[in-house]
């Protein structure tokens, strides 16, 4: 290497990736007073949630649509660090739009205590709620309210399918609802999806008072990356881009800085690597690599990859800002947004609308082309001005990994933020968090991590936000559950009989 000899030293912390969870990370450290500098491999910060502007249009475009959800609060606490969470739109009055051809069916929460703030709309849309199908989620439900980690491990080991017919729940209803859900939410095929993992998210949506939708007003990276940098900065770290890192440094067992590409040696007293699992190893020097966890189990953390189409018309197509197909296994396209009616600053309200396919592995051999023609048929289903609208410009932007697939026991392998390397952490969206891969993960893990490394740097603060406690009638439940679960009727064991 021609510039081994070349060694930059003082920093108390390295940063491998200027992504979300980097900078988040950055940020906390930065905050409470440590040398930190991030290194980011890409031209541009933010990671799977960068933004750049069309150059055609002027658009902020996103590497792909993303959401925030208002019970979420890691992601909204480095918003408010930032000072742009009051750049989020919320939906309010309704969760999503579920549309099938032309029929629109608003899924709502009420005020009455949860899990009954969504009965009234249960109770209303009957065509989409069957009373028969909902009948049949009595016992999914009941261990849901009171679901607990250990049991969440204990279900990671079947998938969500199988558990869902040994509970009882119809048919249809795993079909219309369940594989919705999973697809949607998880990102991965009903009959592959961790039981554990899509039980544990239900189990949020049961227990809350509200959810609220939210998404940027510009591009999702315009809300956090130069912020952060900005942030990091003033405080005497440093945030730098298109330097790649070939290695993390080993020294007497432990890590102690990184070694970038060009041979540079960069010292520090800590090192955060923050990369996808896919990309871990890559820097991860190759004895940890084979005997230490999480290196050794990253194989397992396949990716959910996402074809997201970006579509901009002469004209206005409709006043929604999201919905979301009924669900069929033959659709392309899951969820669409039309950023004309989110975001605040445009040059015209003619509609730009974007969609995901999710898991899309089995599209692969559809070309750009071939992609856009089918985005428009799906859109023009439930959007019929779109067949006579004109098409100005259309953008088809391939995401090999969205998140990592939630699959079966891979909730037992995300690791925690400290490793067994003395100096090593890592944090990311599938880090151990007891939320799905998202960006609140990603911050959350970020904000952990950073609670380790400031320990260990005899400046221990508390960074993480937690979880609210369940609520209403779900929250006296799942208080109740230690002894409920001692009774048959309630015993968790008895649910998967």
């Amino acid at each position: 290497m021609p510039n081994a000899q070349k060694t930059v030293t003082d920093r108390d912390v390295v940063i491998v990736g200027g992504g979300l969870a980097g900078l988040a990370a950055g940020v906390g450290l930065a905050a409470c007073g440590l040398n930190t500098l991030v290194l980011e491999k890409a031209p541009i910060l933010g990671g799977r949630a960068r933004s750049w502007t069309d150059p055609e249009t002027g658009d902020a475009v996103t590497v792909g649509p993303h959401i925030f959800l208002s019970e979420y609060p890691n992601m909204r606490k480095l918003m408010r660090i930032l000072k742009t969470e009051d750049r989020i739109v919320w939906q309010k009055g309704k969760f999503i739009t579920i549309v099938d051809g032309q029929k629109e069916t608003d899924i709502k929460m009420s005020p009455l205590p949860p899990p009954l703030n969504w009965l009234p709309c249960m109770l209303r849309e009957r065509d989409f709620f069957p009373l028969r199908d909902l009948l049949s989620n009595n016992r999914v439900s009941r261990l849901c309210m009171q679901i607990r980690e250990e049991d969440v491990l204990r279900l990671d080991e079947e998938d969500a399918l199988t558990v869902l017919r040994n509970l009882g729940v119809t048919e249809r209803w795993i079909r219309q609802f369940w594989a919705f859900t999973c697809q949607a939410i998880m990102n991965v095929p009903i009959e592959q999806c961790s039981a554990g993992a899509l039980l544990r998210f239900f189990h949020y949506m049961t227990s809350r008072t509200h959810f609220d939708v939210g998404f940027a007003d510009r591009g999702l990276g315009d809300l956090f990356a130069p912020q952060a940098k900005d942030f990091i900065e003033k405080r005497g770290g440093k945030v730098e881009t298109g330097v790649g890192v070939k290695t993390v440094a080993a020294r007497n067992g432990r890590a102690a800085g990184v070694i970038l590409e060009d041979g540079t040696e960069i010292s520090a007293r800590q090192v955060l690597v923050t990369l996808p699992p896919m990309d871990m190893n890559q820097v991860i020097p190759e004895e940890w690599a084979k005997r230490h966890s999480p290196f050794k189990d990253l194989a397992a953390f396949g990716p959910s990859p996402y074809i997201s189409t970006y579509l901009w018309f002469d004209k206005k197509l409709t006043r929604q800002q999201f919905w979301a197909r009924n669900y069929n296994e033959n659709d392309m396209n899951c969820d669409f947004y039309d950023y004309s009616n989110i975001y605040s600053k445009r040059a015209t309200d003619h509609s730009f609308i974007t969609t995901n396919c999710i898991y899309s592995a089995r599209l692969d051999h559809l070309s750009d082309e071939e992609v856009v023609e089918k985005t428009l048929e799906e859109l023009a289903e439930y959007l019929p001005a779109a067949k006579k609208a004109k098409l100005t410009h259309s953008l088809v932007s391939r995401i090999p990994m969205a998140i990592h697939c939630p699959s079966t026991g891979t909730e037992k392998l995300r690791p925690a933020v400290r490793t067994p390397v003395p100096g090593l952490f890592v944090a990311g969206d599938w880090i151990k968090t007891g939320v799905p891969a998202s960006m609140e993960s990603a911050c959350t893990a970020a904000f952990m991590a950073a609670e380790e490394i400031l320990a260990d740097e005899k400046k221990p603060r508390k960074l993480a936000e937690p979880m609210k406690r369940p609520q209403g009638l779900s929250g006296l439940l799942w208080r109740a559950s230690p002894t409920l679960r001692k009774l048959p009727f309630f015993s968790p064991g008895n649910y998967l009989r």
